[in-house]
């Protein structure tokens, strides 16, 4: 685990390589790692996520995220995850609705999760 600031907000980046993540232990477990190192925000990349993480029918990836909510995280899903949208319009639906909100986002890089948690630009008046 990496933790860095990014705007202001403490992001602890989680490797690429390891084991599989699916359960809430392993939730927790990164949970508390975050916690200790004072992140508030906590980026995963997609390939450590196992496949029933993207079957919305397993309640893996509820059960979590929950997790991360419950401990007022936020969670930040890295890389692309076409292939799983593609084949499952419930998650593509779950992804858009997540994305819409401040609690979890999936972006596709690590570029595009600067770009959200930079500050808002203000409009300048005409």
């Amino acid at each position: 685990m990496i933790v860095y600031s990014l705007h202001g907000e403490r992001v602890a980046e989680i490797g690429a390589k390891g084991a599989p993540l699916e359960s809430e232990r392993d939730a927790s477990e990164l949970i508390a790692e975050a916690i200790s190192s004072d992140a508030r925000f906590v980026a995963i990349p997609a390939e450590r996520l196992s496949q029933d993480f993207f079957r919305l029918s397993t309640r893996k990836a509820g059960e979590f995220i929950q997790k991360f909510v419950n401990y007022r995280l936020r969670l930040a899903i890295l890389g692309d995850i076409t292939a799983h949208l593609e084949s499952s319009a419930p998650l593509a639906d779950f992804v858009r609705e997540s994305n819409r909100g401040k609690s979890v986002w999936f972006v596709r890089d690590s570029h595009e999760l600067h770009a959200r948690l930079a500050p808002a630009q203000l409009a300048s008046a005409d």
